[in-house]
Parts: structure tokens; sequence; C-alpha cells
């Protein structure tokens, strides 16, 4: 395909993620208004959208709990700098099995599976601008660790977040998640206009090699809007290649704890050096008004108590 590079490009900054990270960087938000504060400073930085979960106070675990979310979209809306909210629907269909002779029944530490109404119900309550939807099933790098997303799941928790005035995100691992998006972009069930995150380099998903980065951007429909990342120290090529490709770019904390070699970055820096990297690159950052525009968004002011 010929180059087409994105000459308005928006940033997302994923803040905190539910990875095993919060004990290897002090930098990784764990508490809402740690969250929160995080996610208002990457916006300051440039950031136009912010990608958040929520994590155990104390512990930094991940958790799905309404309250901890409301939280965090309440403290992001009250803030005097705009950013348009993108909250995580990825948990909840975490499955790990026993032994390989006996991989039932599953083990509880670890396994969180939970049906469509629960697993949505932080969108619904807190109705944030986006969310996401994984629109596949995928092995993960942990232990025999599979994030379930089937196609019944997948088609219940679309309708409850489009019903909740919410855009979806979908997030891509592989281009069969693509080749689901199109087919739930078909019926109906993804309302338009189409936002997708191409999400690389994440075991074992697609890899990061250039030469699947175009096959997935490929299957990509020209009339939709989409993102890409990749993690580590890939992080910061993978802004130039998106913006290269014709997309927009996500960093954050989610996907790379460092700045430089040694380093650990904080949400700010990372989003900086993002700026920095596509200004050079001569296309201009967009702001969340643009954002809206672009993909028909509907600003939300803070949740009544």
């Amino acid at each position: 395909m010929p180059l087409a590079m994105n000459r308005e490009v928006f940033i997302t900054c994923a803040v905190t993620g539910s990875g095993g990270t919060q004990d290897r960087s002090p930098h990784v938000p764990r508490s809402p208004k740690q969250i929160a504060d995080s996610a208002i400073e990457a916006a300051k930085a440039g950031a136009a959208v912010v990608h958040c979960h929520v994590r155990d106070p104390e512990t930094g675990k991940p958790r799905r709990d309404v309250a901890l979310y409301r939280e965090v979209t309440d403290r992001i809306r009250a803030a005097e700098v705009d950013v348009v909210l993108n909250l995580t629907a990825g948990m909840g269909g975490d499955m790990i099995f026993g032994d390989v002779e006996k991989p039932l029944p599953l083990k509880d530490a670890g396994t969180d599976m939970a049906g469509a109404t629960e697993r949505v119900a932080h969108v619904v309550e807190c109705r944030p601008e986006i969310c996401t939807l994984d629109c596949g099933t995928m092995n993960f790098a942990e232990a025999d660790y599979v994030m379930t997303n089937t196609p019944g799941m997948l088609r219940a928790m679309a309708k409850l977040m489009a019903e909740s005035g919410t855009r979806i995100e979908i997030e891509a691992f592989d281009t069969g998640h693509l080749w689901f998006a199109k087919e739930l972009v078909r019926e109906g069930v993804i309302p338009e206009p189409v936002l997708v995150q191409l999400c690389m380099g994440v075991p074992w998903g697609a890899p990061d090699d250039l030469n699947t980065f175009m096959a997935m951007v490929n299957n990509v429909p020209p009339d939709w809007h989409w993102s890409a990342f990749s993690l580590g120290r890939h992080q910061m090529a993978y802004v130039a290649a998106a913006v290269l490709g014709g997309g927009n770019v996500r960093v954050g904390l989610e996907d790379n704890l460092w700045l430089d070699k040694g380093v650990l970055a904080t949400n700010a820096q990372l989003v900086e050096r993002a700026v920095g990297i596509v200004e050079r690159m001569g296309a201009r950052v967009i702001g969340p008004a643009e954002v809206r525009e672009r993909l028909k968004l509907e600003k939300r002011a803070p949740l009544a108590a």
C-alpha cells in the first residue's frame, strides 16, 4: 500500500493497566486519586485520551470495582484540564487452567469469569466517552492463562456498551480479531464511527515486527479510525510507525515502564516524548475537542452524587 502518513494525530495514554507492574515502578498508580492525577498530568502533557483500569489501592492488583471506577471518573471529569475518558472493559474473562493432564477444575487463583452485564457494569454506571472491547480469545504469556471473549459474550457486551451511549474501541491483538470486529460492525452491533486499537507484541498475539503490523493496518477498513501501540522498548518506535501508517498513537505505563535505559518513566514523560516524535515528523497533535468531533463523542459532566 502507498504511504499515507497521518498529519493530525491524537495520543492516548494507557495510565496503569492490569498487569503485574505495580511493584516494578513507583510511578505505576494504584489508588483512584493516583490514577486520576496521573491521567490529568498526561492530559496536560498532550494526551487527548486517557485509558484507565483500576487497582486495589493497597496491593496494586487489578480490580473490577465499580466504586473505584466511579471515583477515577469523577476526579478526571472534575479536573480543570479537558480529556476524553476511555475505560477498559477487558477484565472478567480470565481462565487459569490446572495441570496439563487435568486442566479442570480451573484454578481459583487468577481465574475471573463474569457475565456480560457484570463485565460492563462500570461502563453503564460511569458512562465514559469510550470503552474497550477485546474482540477475541487468546493465550497470554503467563502459565496456562486464556483471555476468553466468546462471540456471544462480545455481542452482549457491545450491545450494553452501545446502549449506554459509549463509543466502543475495538482492541485487536491479531488479524482474526479484526475479522470478527468487521462482522460485528456489519451486524450493527458496533455502531459507527468505528475505532480500533492495534495491540502489537503482546504474547501470544500479533508480534510487533513491521510485516505483521502492516498486515494488521491493511486489514483495517479505510473508514475506521485506528491507533496502535507496542510494548516495552518498542513503544516509541511504534509512535513513528503508527503515524507513518496513517494512524494515531498510544503510550503509557500500561505498556512500558521506561523512558530510557535505566530510567523509569511517568505517564506525562511518555506522552511528552510521543508529542515530540509526532511533531518532529511534521504532524500535528490534536486535542480532545477535535477527537470528540472526529469520533462523535459526547462530553460528560461529573456524575451526580
